[in-house]
């Protein structure tokens, strides 16, 4: 892949293991996987950053991180692809969370409309929201786990296939400008 390219603009692996922050967790952040970008290392870290992006509330990045380093893959790939997950794009992929969920699990019920949210009753909003989430019950948290599981599977397939699909096509390349010599 691309990785002459980002070379340039990434740190290198002595600076990343003195830095101030990362330094304090020992040899614990050592391992090269987690800083390399490696055809396995980076569709770990995918694979673990989109499960994680589907985690409610702020810990998404948290189980990334401690995915990534548990499996040693690529953390930075882990952290920066749970930002898929966003106020605009969180809605749409609970709905389908649901509906995946609703299909897993062979329920026929429909979806209630969400309540609507009103900033000046900001408490009793977040309670009726709350209490419309348990409502959908089984169905959006089988269907969360799920989606989190399909996500990770096809991240990681895709990354390994498009990688060796480029590897490949720079080999013909080289091979057909060494024939034209």
């Amino acid at each position: 892949m691309p990785r002459k390219f980002l070379r340039n603009f990434l740190p290198s692996h002595d600076s990343i293991r003195q830095h101030r922050h990362i330094s304090r967790f020992g040899t614990f952040l050592h391992h090269p996987n987690l800083w390399h970008l490696n055809r396995d290392s980076v569709a770990g870290g995918l694979a673990i950053g989109l499960f994680s992006g589907l985690i409610p509330g702020p810990f998404q990045m948290l189980t990334a991180a401690v995915l990534a380093v548990a499996f040693r893959v690529n953390l930075p790939v882990a952290l920066f692809t749970t930002l898929y997950t966003n106020p605009f794009t969180i809605g749409p992929l609970y709905v389908i969370a649901y509906e995946y969920g609703k299909l897993l699990t062979g329920g026929n019920g429909q979806m209630t409309q969400a309540p609507e949210f009103e900033w000046s009753q900001f408490g009793a909003s977040i309670e009726a929201l709350a209490r419309w989430l348990i409502l959908l019950g089984k169905p959006l948290a089988l269907g969360l786990v799920a989606l989190a599981l399909t996500l990770a599977a096809l991240g990681w397939v895709g990354v390994q296939a498009g990688w060796r699909a480029y590897v490949v096509i720079r080999w013909r390349r080289r091979k057909a400008r060494r024939a034209r010599r």
